[in-house]
């Protein structure tokens, strides 16, 4: 078969892997900030979208540039039988299989082309995790010793791989995943009956965490170590936001990911999960939203807005419902406050903040003009801020805000 046939047999089902791929959701695509950004929809496919079709995404990197990216895998076959994936073991589905001498040599061919400057690497698993993890290694050692390729690889941690093969992929990639699926031992019992949560999928975040405190960085690729990041299966189960933002929140605190994804499900056929409700897109939405609060902005798990349940609201993001609730009747005056406190404020992030403190060094802010001069949306903050002692004058909404 073909190597164009493959990665379009692989790119099928490569939603199940969120990544670096710039993705639409509710109302837009979400920044970093959580801030919504509108998108326009092509109607009709173009290049790009016959590139998706190979599993070509448009992807931000962890700096923030865009390149294509390639997100594929080594293999659609699996000995596993996860309860939501199309890939699971005894379900009738096509399978194909890269070899990592072609699978690098199909990557270099589009590189060179100028359609990828990236890659995003995983793989079903057979002959167990070690194996198929030294194939994975197999083939970032092809681009970076043989290709000499220079560029953004991401690549998979298998269930099953040891502490020696996470430290070798971490002087190879720029990016280090494994994938938790489900928030805590329990919960992964019920989706993926045949993965141990600790053992075989935190340890190895563990190990680069260990790895990244005790190791000099220059021994890392192009003399830094990779960020980690991991990805959870939302609405597969009966599990609450709760559950997945305590998990996360350790994550981010404890182990320093760079990032949580987190896949709204969807059924499908011929799994054990094929007769569920597909997940709210939204609430993945607001799930990322609150881990953007956790990484950049100084939040805890006390800190969100739960209900009774230990979900959290979908008429607003937690940001703003955080502020509705503490922010209301105790504004915080913008020529006072601390970064932490700025950081409290909806609409206000790190780039923000920043222009805050500049504006501050020339003078006081009295007014929201003030505000919008130095590039600021002010329609988020104006309801939770004081500007020199006096709460300024605005627009009540009539509609909830998004941020």
């Amino acid at each position: 078969m073909e190597a164009s046939h493959k990665l379009k047999d692989m790119a099928v089902h490569m939603d199940l892997e969120p990544a670096e791929e710039l993705r639409s959701h509710p109302g837009g695509a979400v920044a970093p900030c959580g801030i919504v950004v509108e998108e326009k929809q092509p109607r009709r496919k173009n290049k790009r979208q016959e590139l998706e079709d190979l599993g070509v995404f448009h992807a931000a990197m962890p700096g923030g540039k865009t390149i294509p990216l390639l997100k594929t895998m080594l293999t659609s076959a699996c000995e596993r039988n996860c309860n939501y994936c199309p890939f699971r073991a005894g379900r009738s589905y096509r399978r194909v299989t890269f070899k990592p001498e072609e699978m690098a040599q199909t990557f270099m061919d589009m590189h060179r082309a100028g359609l990828v400057e990236g890659l995003f690497l995983s793989s079903g698993i057979i002959r167990g995790g070690r194996t198929t993890q030294d194939k994975l290694l197999d083939t970032a050692s092809i681009l970076r010793e043989k290709h000499k390729f220079p560029g953004y690889i991401h690549l998979k941690v298998m269930p099953g791989a040891d502490r020696d093969q996470v430290r070798q992929a971490m002087t190879l990639v720029d990016r280090l995943s494994t994938n938790l699926e489900a928030p805590n031992p329990g919960r992964l019992r019920e989706l993926a009956p045949m993965k141990q949560f600790d053992e075989e999928l935190l340890q190895p975040l563990v190990w680069a965490e260990e790895i990244r405190q005790n190791e000099p960085q220059y021994l890392g690729w192009n003399g830094r170590w990779p960020s980690t990041t991991t990805q959870f299966v939302v609405g597969a189960l009966d599990e609450s936001d709760l559950e997945l933002l305590a998990t996360s929140e350790y994550l981010f605190h404890r182990l320093r990911l760079g990032r949580t994804y987190y896949s709204a499900f969807n059924p499908v056929p011929d799994t054990p999960l094929e007769n569920r409700q597909a997940e709210d897109p939204l609430r993945q939405h607001r799930l990322y939203q609150a881990s953007f609060l956790f990484r950049d902005y100084g939040f805890d798990l006390e800190d969100m807005p739960f209900d009774q349940e230990g979900n959290l609201p979908r008429t607003a993001d937690p940001k703003l419902a955080w502020a509705e609730r503490n922010l209301a009747h105790a504004p915080i005056e913008l020529n006072r406050a601390t970064k932490a406190d700025l950081l409290r404020v909806p609409g206000i992030g790190p780039l923000s903040a920043a222009r805050i403190f500049e504006a501050r060094r020339r003078g006081t802010l009295r007014s929201l003009d003030h505000l919008r001069q130095i590039g600021l949306r002010t329609r988020p903050m104006a309801p939770f801020i004081l500007l020199d002692g006096k709460r300024p004058t605005y627009q009540l909404k009539l509609f909830p805000i998004d941020k």
